[in-house]
């Protein structure tokens, strides 16, 4: 994994979780954001990268979002994990 592959990924996560009401509204409601809010942090550099990372983080939380985004991008779950790190506030474990 590096850093273009992560913000692939990650991009295709946003696809994922906008592209689903139910997990939308679920991730909008978890990082207290609106759907304006979240559209201008996407197109402003500054803050595309962390939105990014709110993404995976959302995906990783929730285990049945998981395993459908994994097994639409024909990856394991693992594999986001792996992406995390490239983005900020990522956690390093030994």
């Amino acid at each position: 994994m590096d850093q273009n592959k992560a913000e692939i990924l990650a991009i295709n996560g946003l696809s994922f979780v906008v592209e689903n009401e139910k997990c939308l509204a679920e991730y909008l409601n978890l990082s207290g954001t609106s759907l304006e809010h979240l559209k201008s942090c996407i197109t402003n550099p500054n803050s595309m990268n962390t939105t990014l990372g709110s993404i995976i983080d959302f995906l990783l939380q929730n285990e049945a979002y998981l395993i459908e985004f994994s097994e639409s991008q024909n990856i394991g779950p693992n594999e986001i994990v792996k992406a995390r790190r490239f983005f900020p506030g990522a956690i390093e474990y030994m």
